[in-house]
């Protein structure tokens, strides 16, 4: 998307230490969060595979089409190029990411996830906005990497 620069922001932490990264961004594929959605769709297809074929029109469809959602929709609220927009997209991300979630408890407390796997879901669930959407609360008239100052700070930077 043209008008996005090169922009420091902090993206957390890694192994307890602040970390900062300087990039551009060319793409939707360069979001932090799109790349985490990526990897728990990656996750959920391998986890789901191995549940009963009863479920493969039911829990199955449910999960994977709601997984697939997240990193859909930030890619299409990123490519409308309206702040606005973009804004509508990354909550619909969230929402699905809450489905997805709520897919998984539904799915172990059935048995066909064990508590370890349903754990690490739920883990990485955690991870996909866990920096990506944060108050913005450092920056009151300054823009986030041309998208403007909205309330949520929308990290867009590659991971390190």
């Amino acid at each position: 998307m043209k008008g996005l620069g090169t922009r420091e922001l902090g993206l957390g932490q890694k192994n307890n230490k602040e970390i900062s990264v300087s990039n551009e961004i060319r793409s939707y594929r360069d979001l932090v969060a799109w790349q985490k959605a990526i990897a728990l769709s990656k996750r959920v297809y391998g986890a789901t595979k191995l549940f009963p074929k009863e479920e493969t029109y039911g829990l199955v469809q449910q999960i994977r089409r709601a997984v697939v959602s997240i990193p859909s929709n930030i890619a299409e609220g990123y490519g409308r190029g309206g702040r606005m927009d973009y804004i509508r997209f990354l909550y619909m991300a969230r929402g699905s990411l809450y489905e997805v979630e709520t897919h998984t408890l539904i799915s172990r407390d059935l048995g066909y996830l064990t508590d370890k796997q349903a754990d690490s879901l739920l883990g990485r669930c955690g991870r996909v906005f866990s920096f990506a959407l944060r108050p913005d609360k450092e920056s009151k008239n300054e823009k986030i990497a041309g998208r403007g100052n909205w309330g949520f700070c929308f990290c867009l930077v590659p991971n390190p």
